[in-house]
C-alpha cells in the first residue's frame, strides 16, 4: 500500500498539486483528548511506555484532522533512558537527566545495541499503529539526532544555548566523541527496530543543529546523520529517511546529498522561496509554516499556507510546521490550515 500513500509518494520524489500534510507534535497538549489520555497514564513517561495509550494519542489527530501521516508518540530522550541515564520529567519545566560529564558516567552507560528490552513498549506501539492506522495514512518513526540528544545528556536538561555540550566538546573532545558515537549506535538500533515493527519512514530530529557552526556542523550534525542514514539504508533498502537539522541556515543547502536523506525538513527561519531555490532542487522538502499561526489563525494563516504551497509547488513537498505545534494552539486553526492547503489553488 505504500505507493498509494501521499506522504510516501512525496518522499519518492513525486510532485503533487496538493502536498501531503502532517504536523510535528500533532499528538500533544493542544488537544483536549490528549490531556485526558495523559491524565489516565498518570505521567509523561508512563504514557510513552504504555503501548495502548501511546498508540491512542498517536491516532487522535488522525481521527480529528485526517492528516496524511501519523508520527509515533514517544520522546527523543527515551534513548538515553534506555542507555542507562536517569530520566524524569518535572511538571511545567520539562525533562531532567543524570549528567554524562566524566569518564565514569560514560562508562556506566549500556552499549548501543543493549537498548531493545527497555524500548520494547515503543516497538509494540509501532506494531499497534501499523495495524490500526487508516490504509492511506503513513506511519513515521523517529529519534533525536546524536548532537541534540547529547546536549540533554551533558546538561541534564534543556538549555538556551547548549553551552554545557559545547564546553565538554571543547574541554574533553575524546569523551564528547565517545558519547556521540554511543548515541549514534543506539539511534541506528532504535530506528531500525521501529522499521522492523512497521514504521514506513523515519525522521531524525536535530533540534539544536543551529548552534553548531563551521566544522562542528559538519562533524556533529552532518556526519552522524550520514552514518545513521547509511546504516538504515543498508538494513532497510527503500525505506526513506527525513532529516531535520533545525536552524541550519545555509547548511540546509546540499544536506540531502551529503547525508543521503530522502527529504530535508525546514524550520521557519528560512523562507519557502529561498528553500525552493536552494534546497528543493535536490529533492523533497518538508515545512515550513511558523507554529505561531496555529495560535493566531485568521487570514494571515490562510495566506501563509497558500504562499508556502505555491513556493514549493514545482517539486516534491510535504506540508508541515517549521517546528512543533505549541500547547496554546487552537485546534480550529489546525483545521483551517488543512482546509486552506487542500482548497483549489
Amino acid at each position: 500500500m505504500a505507493e498509494t500513500k501521499k506522504l510516501m509518494r512525496a518522499l519518492a520524489g513525486e510532485t503533487m498539486d496538493v502536498p501531503p500534510a502532517w504536523m510535528m507534535r500533532q499528538a500533544g497538549r493542544y488537544l483536549p483528548e490528549y490531556k485526558a489520555t495523559r491524565a489516565e497514564a498518570g505521567d509523561f513517561l508512563s504514557l510513552c511506555y504504555t503501548p495502548d495509550l501511546a498508540a491512542e494519542v498517536t491516532l487522535q489527530p488522525i481521527r480529528r484532522f485526517a492528516f496524511d501521516a501519523a508520527i509515533l508518540f514517544a520522546d527523543i530522550l527515551l534513548v538515553p533512558d534506555a542507555l542507562g541515564a536517569d530520566l524524569w520529567f518535572v511538571t511545567g519545566e520539562g525533562p531532567r537527566l543524570s549528567t554524562i560529564t566524566d569518564q565514569a558516567a560514560f562508562d556506566a552507560l549500556k552499549p548501543g545495541d543493549a537498548i531493545h528490552d527497555h524500548l520494547a513498549p515503543v516497538y509494540e506501539t509501532v506494531r499497534i499503529l501499523a495495524r490500526e492506522l487508516p490504509s492511506d495514512v503513513a506511519l513515521i518513526g523517529f529519534a533525536g539526532a546524536p548532537w541534540t540528544v547529547a546536549t540533554y545528556m551533558i546538561a541534564g536538561r534543556g538549555t538556551p544555548d547548549q553551552g554545557p555540550a559545547h564546553d565538554l566538546k571543547a574541554q574533553n573532545r575524546p569523551l564528547f566523541d565517545a558519547l556521540m558515537q554511543r548515541i549514534t549506535e543506539a539511534t541506528i538500533e532504535y530506528l531500525s527496530a521501529q522499521i522492523d515493527a512497521g514504521a514506513e519512514t523515519v525522521k531524525l530530529f536535530d533540534s539544536w543543529a543551529g548552534s553548531l557552526k563551521g566544522q562542528d556542523f559538519h562533524d556533529y550534525a552532518l556526519t552522524p546523520a550520514r552514518t545513521i542514514i547509511a546504516a538504515l539504508k543498508a538494513r532497510h533498502p527503500g525505506v526513506p529517511v527525513i532529516a531535520f537539522p533545525r536552524e541550519a541556515g545555509d547548511n540546509y543547502i546540499g544536506f540531502a546529498k551529503a547525508t543521503g536523506a530522502d527529504c530535508v525538513a525546514l524550520d521557519n527561519s528560512v523562507s519557502a522561496e529561498w528553500a525552493a531555490e536552494k534546497v528543493q532542487v535536490d529533492g523533497c522538502v518538508q515545512g515550513n509554516l511558523a507554529p505561531g499561526h496555529m495560535v493566531t489563525g485568521g487570514q494571515a494563516l490562510v495566506d501563509e499556507v497558500k504562499r508556502i504551497r505555491a513556493a514549493f509547488s514545482k517539486g516534491p513537498h510535504i506540508f508541515n510546521l517549521g517546528h512543533g505545534i505549541t500547547p496554546d494552539a487552537d485546534p480550529d486553526n489546525v483545521a483551517l490550515m488543512l482546509e486552506s492547503l487542500r482548497a483549489p489553488a
